[in-house]
């Protein structure tokens, strides 16, 4: 039997604790460079973290920040989501976004937004199918350095 829980990661070691997790989605990161990226969101951006824990192991991650823009009103950002290898395809995902979006209720949002790269074909099936996400623009991004 599962027993799965969600939780916050306020501390360092918490979030640290998720890096095997986040490099799995975030191949380009070392450890340092999440940590520093994380602690400073969490400070300068109110970036927050929840991971879903399977018998005490994290098993997915999500990192949101709460936003105000014209064209979303109030809404919850989803900056990463991503589920651990070994634990895809038993619904973790969806049990995680789901908590995401009752949290945003809670929290007076209006709507959860994200984005997704152009080659996870599996992800947008999952976004649009699953959780009845719509398609409603493309993201451009501009390097630079």
């Amino acid at each position: 039997m599962q027993t799965l829980q969600i939780k916050e990661l306020e501390s360092k070691q918490e979030i640290t604790a998720a890096f095997p997790v986040i490099i799995q989605l975030r191949k380009h990161l070392d450890k340092d460079t999440y940590l520093d990226l994380v602690l400073d969101a969490k400070v300068n951006d109110n970036y927050r973290m929840f991971a879903l824990y399977n018998q005490d192991r994290i098993a997915a991650v999500v990192g949101v920040k709460p936003m105000i823009t014209l064209y979303y009103g109030r809404f919850v950002w989803v900056c990463d989501l991503v589920t651990d290898e070994a634990s895809r395809s038993k619904g973790l995902g969806e049990k995680l976004l789901s908590y995401v979006h009752t949290w945003a209720k809670e929290n007076n949002y209006e709507s959860v937004a994200l984005s997704s790269g152009l080659q996870r074909e599996d992800a947008h099936r999952f976004y649009e199918t699953k959780m009845d996400y719509d398609k409603v623009s493309y993201v451009f991004k501009h390097p630079l350095t």
